[in-house]
């Protein structure tokens, strides 16, 4: 996963998959955190986003990259809340994950 590309439903690219978050209670991914903007990653912002938020795009040919979409706009990811490489955020705290939830419009993934 950790690598490949991230894509709007228009088939905007919106970043890649930088880190994969797995709950230790469940054994599965919790969150996907995508690096959006900079140059060759250098001033990339990092986003942490609910799995559930991503289709698996599966490439039919060998000229399609296989790629996750994101249903969220371009506009949408660039508000959310992000952090960079040296903050990340505490992704145990409960309120923290419920805010990430309802900003991307899901229900907690332990519910």
């Amino acid at each position: 996963m950790i690598g490949t590309k991230v894509v709007s439903a228009q088939g905007e690219s919106l970043g890649e998959i930088n880190e994969v978050v797995v709950d230790p209670v469940t054994a599965k991914v919790a969150y996907v955190v995508v690096s959006f903007g900079g140059f060759l990653s250098v001033g990339a912002k990092l986003f942490a986003i609910p799995y559930s938020a991503f289709k698996y795009n599966v490439a039919k040919s060998s000229l399609v990259e296989n790629e996750y979409i994101l249903e969220v706009s371009r506009d949408h990811l660039e508000k959310a809340p992000g952090f960079d490489t040296d903050h990340w955020p505490m992704m145990t705290d409960e309120k923290w994950q419920r805010e990430l939830h309802t900003y991307y419009g899901l229900l907690p993934y332990w519910e």
